[in-house]
């Protein structure tokens, strides 16, 4: 019998809620460039436009479009400040675990769990070190083990030769997201969650990118599967 489909997770807003996080940095390195605050709906509506999985990109961008223009390393290097901190007080420390106990180990034995994630590695490590320590993801593609990020579909099919014998779904939250796994040929969950800025806009966009499910969040896959 055909094993069950390996689950690749996104990391961002799937496994992890990164509003106070990544999001709460892009705010903050804007902020330090352009003197302006921006909103979470604002950001919303730029990822929901696609092409931008890369929050320095996004972060630069954003000040061009307040009329500030930035050297890329200049945001690179204030974004990693921000995020990292001194190791007790970086943004990275306000992410919170999205999956209930017990979730994702049951996951693991019944399919397995796999991640491609635009983080860096160190980013993911930390992360998982922090939160889930005892669960195995295999493959995990991030940063820099792909020649092309999302929405390219390198990662998914790099996965897909690395587990020949399994079948794949991706788990996201980004339009980018789905248009990786319509262009992987593999099927794709998207994720709105109850409190996500243009929520309503992002379900029609994963709607019309070919998502066989949209879901609150994670803990509503095993309903699904």
């Amino acid at each position: 019998m055909k094993a069950e489909p390996l689950i690749v997770f996104d990391m961002d807003g799937v496994l992890v809620d990164v509003t106070e996080s990544y999001r709460g940095t892009i705010i903050a390195t804007v902020k330090h460039f352009t003197g302006r605050e921006i909103t979470n709906v604002q950001i919303q509506e730029y990822k929901n436009r696609g092409g931008f999985n890369n929050d320095w990109l996004l972060s630069q961008q954003i000040a061009r479009d307040l009329g500030f223009e930035v050297e890329f390393d200049a945001v690179v290097g204030h974004f990693k400040k921000i995020f990292w901190g001194n190791g007790t007080d970086g943004f990275i420390l306000r992410e919170r675990w999205i999956a209930e106990a017990g979730l994702l180990e049951r996951l693991q034995e019944r399919c397995g769990l796999a991640i491609f994630t635009g983080r860096l590695p160190e980013e993911v490590e930390d992360t998982l070190r922090r939160f889930a320590p005892h669960l195995i993801f295999n493959p995990m593609i991030r940063t820099g083990d792909v020649a092309q990020g999302k929405p390219a579909p390198d990662g998914l099919i790099r996965i897909a030769e690395l587990v020949p014998d399994r079948d794949l779904i991706f788990v996201g939250d980004t339009v980018d997201d789905a248009r990786t796994a319509r262009a992987a040929g593999v099927p794709f969950i998207g994720i709105a969650a109850r409190t996500q800025p243009c929520r309503e806009s992002l379900i029609e966009l994963l709607e019309d990118e070919g998502a066989v499910h949209i879901l609150e969040d994670i803990n509503q896959l095993e309903s699904v599967l």
